[in-house]
């Protein structure tokens, strides 16, 4: 069975700045890869369901990864993140299923680079249509890093985030996510203002990858687009001569 890298981060409780820490705090089922034929878990608060069915046709163990380009996204320096990862072995296949839930996130990474992992310590649900859930802000209190309610709304459509003076250069990350798994990060620098825009592409690769592991996407070779154009559901084969067959299902 196809498991989903776990993050580490605080279980659900009401932190010191209000908000509903850990995985909880989104709405939603985590995305979890599960066993081609599986009944999809389906987000209770979801307005759609998407579903990437990937078969592995190739000769070798393959770690399917699902992830997003930084394409128009508002912040230069975010990277891409390993967002849903499973295993599989030739001839088997996974599903990923997701909903466009986001969320806020940040993690203790030190200096953030490819290769490097983004586990999120903590969450806020997001949206970047409710001015009242699309800004926040990130700091250092009492040696503590965390979130804090932001003091007005971002512009509808961004989802910033505003590191304050007092967090340490070159400790944490801050970036957003889908469906409670982070999708893109940045290193946190004390005073930037940092105003994510979301345009969701999706993409898909095989090899060896961890969710929440930091991805140069210009190094990846063996990658395509999947285009969700009118329909929630996508089928994607990875052939024996590692190319990719991707239709709707």
């Amino acid at each position: 069975m196809p498991t989903h890298e776990p993050t580490h981060h605080r279980g659900p409780a009401l932190s010191r700045r209000g908000f509903l820490t850990g995985g909880a705090a989104c709405a939603g089922a985590l995305a979890v890869p599960s066993v081609a034929g599986a009944q999809p878990r389906l987000s209770a608060a979801a307005t759609a369901s998407y579903t990437l069915t990937v078969t592995n046709d190739s000769t070798q163990f393959q770690d399917i990864c699902l992830y997003q380009k930084p394409v128009d996204l508002g912040v230069p320096n975010a990277l891409s993140l390993a967002w849903l990862t499973a295993p599989a072995h030739p001839n088997h296949s996974v599903t990923f299923t997701w909903s466009p839930d986001y969320s806020f996130a940040w993690a203790v990474t030190g200096p953030l680079q490819p290769g490097g992992h983004f586990s999120a310590w903590d969450q806020v649900s997001a949206d970047p249509a409710d001015q009242i859930r699309n800004r926040i802000e990130f700091d250092h209190d009492n040696g503590s890093f965390g979130f804090t309610a932001a003091e007005g709304p971002a512009q509808v459509g961004v989802l910033e985030i505003d590191v304050q003076d007092d967090v340490p250069e070159g400790t944490a990350s801050v970036g957003i996510g889908m469906t409670n798994a982070p999708v893109f990060a940045v290193q946190a620098e004390p005073g930037a203002v940092l105003p994510f825009t979301p345009h969701p592409a999706y993409w898909v690769t095989a090899g060896t990858f961890f969710t929440g592991q930091v991805l140069d996407v210009e190094e990846i070779t063996n990658a395509v687009p999947v285009p969700f154009d009118g329909t929630y559901a996508m089928l994607a084969v990875l052939t024996p001569d590692n190319e990719w067959s991707v239709s709707p299902a």
